[in-house]
């Protein structure tokens, strides 16, 4: 568990996916249009799907999943730490909130919750933050968390089926030379 501003980061459970399925279902709308997942039909039976992978990812180092909770435990969201190169030590770091919880902070306290995980535990020297083009809400936690902006990366991610265009950010242990 790790604490993040009003905010609690902690490993998805079985007994979250009835609530993590309502957030999505609320949230296909804002959510999915940038997260193919997130659909209008998705299930407890998807949620406990995605704790399965989650809990294997740990297990071997290739990912670190959390649902982002209310200090009283109302669930939030998701965020991670993911996409692991450890020849170049560097990950993704990824995060969404459901539609009723959005614009309370919740997505920049988990980024820099995770940042610290990846850059000061984990041993990596650098974490991006891909974001699509026209999200503007990640992109607003990307610079609200104090990620640098690197570039538009042309056909960085492919989202509903197509390659998009996305701002790439990256936190890293040291400044540029």
């Amino acid at each position: 568990m790790i604490r993040a501003g009003a905010f609690i980061l902690r490993a998805y459970q079985d007994f979250d996916a009835a609530e993590m399925a309502g957030a999505v279902r609320e949230s296909s709308e804002t959510v999915g249009k940038w997260m193919t997942w997130a659909k209008p039909d998705f299930s407890e039976y998807d949620a406990l799907c995605w704790f399965a992978k989650c809990q294997i990812a740990r297990s071997t180092g290739s990912g670190h999943e959390f649902g982002i909770f209310t200090l009283g435990g109302h669930f939030v969201g998701g965020c991670g730490l993911n996409q692991f190169s450890a020849a170049n030590k560097f990950c993704n770091l990824g995060y969404w909130v459901r539609q009723s919880a959005q614009r309370r902070g919740a997505a920049t306290a988990a980024t820099i919750a995770l940042r610290d995980l990846a850059l000061e535990s984990l041993g990596q020297a650098r974490v991006e933050i891909a974001v699509a083009k026209g999200n503007e809400p990640s992109l607003g936690v990307a610079r609200r968390a104090g990620a640098a902006y690197e570039c538009l990366a042309r056909n960085r991610l492919q989202l509903h089926g197509r390659a998009v265009d996305a701002h790439l950010f990256s936190f890293t242990l040291t400044a540029p030379a």
